[in-house]
C-alpha cells in the first residue's frame, strides 16, 4: 500500500511540473502574439492618423466649407462634380488647358490630369504633356446655373530628369 501512494505521489509531481512548463510555455506564445497585435495595432492607428492629416485640407473634411455651400443652398458634393466637370471641359482647348500658362511644348498641349477641392474657393491640380508635370493652385467660384469661374493663382512646373 506505501508504493501505491508512493508511485501516486510521484505521478502527480510529475504531472504537475509537465503542466507547469507546458502552461509557461503556453502563456509565452500568447504573450509574443500579444504583442505583435500591439505592434500591428500601433502601425494600423499610426497609418490612420496619417491618412487623417493627409485628408486635412480636402472639402469632404472642411465643415466651414460645406457649410458655406449649405448657406446657398447647394450640396457640396454636387459643388464638387461639377467643378471637376468644368475644370476638365477646359482641357478640350487645342492649346491645352487655358488655366495653365505653358504653351505647347514640342506639339503637346499641357492638360489637367487629377484635382482635388481643397475648401470653397481653392482646388489644386496635377497637369502634364505627356513629358512634363506639374501642379496649379486655382481659385473657383461657383454660382447655379453658369459654369465654374477658374482664376489660376499659382503654377509649377518641373524641370525635365537630365540623362547622364
Amino acid at each position: 500500500m506505501k508504493n501505491v501512494i508512493l508511485y501516486g505521489l510521484i505521478f502527480s509531481v510529475l504531472f504537475n511540473i509537465f503542466q507547469y512548463v507546458n502552461s509557461t510555455k503556453i502563456l509565452d506564445a500568447k504573450d509574443q502574439e500579444v504583442t505583435k497585435i500591439q505592434q500591428r495595432l500601433k502601425t494600423s492607428r499610426d497609418s490612420v492618423a496619417t491618412l487623417a492629416m493627409a485628408n486635412y485640407f480636402s472639402l469632404e473634411s472642411d465643415e466651414d466649407a460645406q457649410e458655406y455651400f449649405y448657406k446657398n443652398s447647394l450640396d457640396y458634393q454636387k459643388v464638387a462634380e461639377k467643378v471637376k466637370e468644368d475644370l476638365l471641359v477646359l482641357n478640350e482647348n487645342k492649346n491645352g488647358n487655358i488655366l495653365i500658362p505653358y504653351e505647347p511644348i514640342d506639339g503637346k498641349a499641357f492638360l489637367v490630369n487629377t484635382s482635388k477641392i481643397l475648401n470653397h474657393r481653392w482646388l489644386i491640380a496635377e497637369y502634364s504633356n505627356g513629358d512634363l508635370w506639374g501642379q496649379i493652385l486655382v481659385k473657383y467660384f461657383v454660382a447655379e446655373g453658369k459654369p465654374t469661374d477658374f482664376e489660376t493663382v499659382e503654377t509649377v512646373l518641373y524641370e525635365r530628369p537630365t540623362k547622364e
